[in-house]
């Protein structure tokens, strides 16, 4: 399997609270560079951009923190993955809604755990949304 290995680890932080103010740093630091739409460019989509508002609403969509915690804690390595990574991605039609594609990236953070960054492509104008991150069981 090919992976993306990141210079980045886990965000700290030991209950929700922490993490996600850690998680929004980073995000507010990506978020004064662009004027509109908060996004970020990868480089194995050609420098397209990556739009990141979904994360947050796919996240908060969560009821368990435990699991709001578990992913929130690799937005880092999931930002640094997403504009740095050459690897391809498994890539499959979205079941749910046809006019969608589906792209999952791995990836290994500093201490080599294994997570997942998910991102939708809308078929019809190619913009691309980071979905989620989550770590390997």
């Amino acid at each position: 399997m090919k992976y993306y290995q990141t210079k980045a680890g886990k965000l700290a932080g030991t209950d929700f609270r922490e993490a996600h103010k850690n998680a929004r740093r980073v995000y507010d630091e990506i978020k004064g560079k662009s004027k509109r739409k908060t996004h970020i460019r990868s480089r194995y989509f050609d420098k397209n951009k990556i739009f990141l508002d979904l994360f947050w609403d796919h996240l908060y969509s969560k009821k368990n923190l435990k699991d709001r915690l578990r992913r929130v804690r690799y937005f880092a390595a999931a930002i640094e993955l997403i504009m740095n990574t050459h690897v391809e991605p498994e890539s499959k039609e979205n079941p749910n809604d046809r006019g969608e594609i589906l792209h999952r990236f791995t990836g290994k953070t500093k201490n080599n755990e294994v997570f997942y960054v998910q991102i939708k492509e809308e078929k019809r104008t190619g913009h691309k949304y980071f979905i989620s991150v989550f770590p390997d069981k």
